[in-house]
């Protein structure tokens, strides 16, 4: 049986809202909504949402500070939506917990290629795996059987998709990677305007 994921759309344009419920109806997904950053924040507090598609431009909270509180709560991946000119608030949403963005105006395939991407690197880098992996190198240890990384025996907290990024260089140590090729192995993704995303993570780590 397909599990049902929940994803939370936040949009204060209400025509924006319908359609992106409507495109991502045709995945099934169970949909949840809120036109503002706090209602947002309140709902991941409440329900159980698998991934957040999220705009940055709101009333009362907007996508960025809402980013930073639900990653004092979770997880999950977060899609920012941004216009083309708002290349400042791309690198702050990042910099907040943000895992993703796409750019205005969207179209159908890339929502759902976008959102598909998400749920399955999240759940295939934040599951537990039956069989532990530590990788070490100095003071780092990845533990792939946890999906848990300390440094000098200290916990550091990393999203999925961190977590992927350092996994994937702590495996091959001393190797040089580009952004696109680090965009495709951990978002198993194209990595279409990839530098940005890839450069903020690389800076959290």
């Amino acid at each position: 049986m397909k599990t049902t994921h929940t994803i939370l759309i936040v949009d204060d344009d209400i025509d924006i809202l319908e359609a992106l419920k409507i495109y991502l109806s045709k995945d099934e997904y169970r949909l949840l909504t809120a036109q503002n950053g706090k209602d947002a924040v309140d709902i991941v507090k409440a329900e159980t949402v698998d991934l957040v598609l999220m705009d940055i431009m709101m009333p009362i909270m907007d996508g960025i500070k809402a980013t930073e509180e639900i990653r004092k709560l979770t997880n999950i991946p977060i899609i920012l939506l941004t216009a083309k000119s708002e290349d400042n608030d791309k690198v702050e949403g990042l910099n907040g917990g943000a895992d993703d963005y796409i750019t205005k105006p969207f179209n159908p395939s890339e929502i759902l290629a976008r959102v598909n991407s998400q749920l399955r690197r999240y759940h295939q880098l934040g599951g537990v795996s039956a069989d532990s992996n530590e990788l070490v190198i100095g003071e780092i240890v990845l533990d792939d059987s946890t999906k848990k990384v300390t440094v000098a025996d200290n916990e550091v907290a990393l999203t999925p998709m961190e977590f992927g990024i350092l996994k994937m260089l702590m495996k091959q140590p001393g190797k040089v990677f580009t952004s696109a090729e680090i965009y495709k192995k951990v978002w198993n993704d194209e990595p279409l305007g990839s530098e940005s995303v890839i450069a903020v993570h690389i800076r959290h780590l």
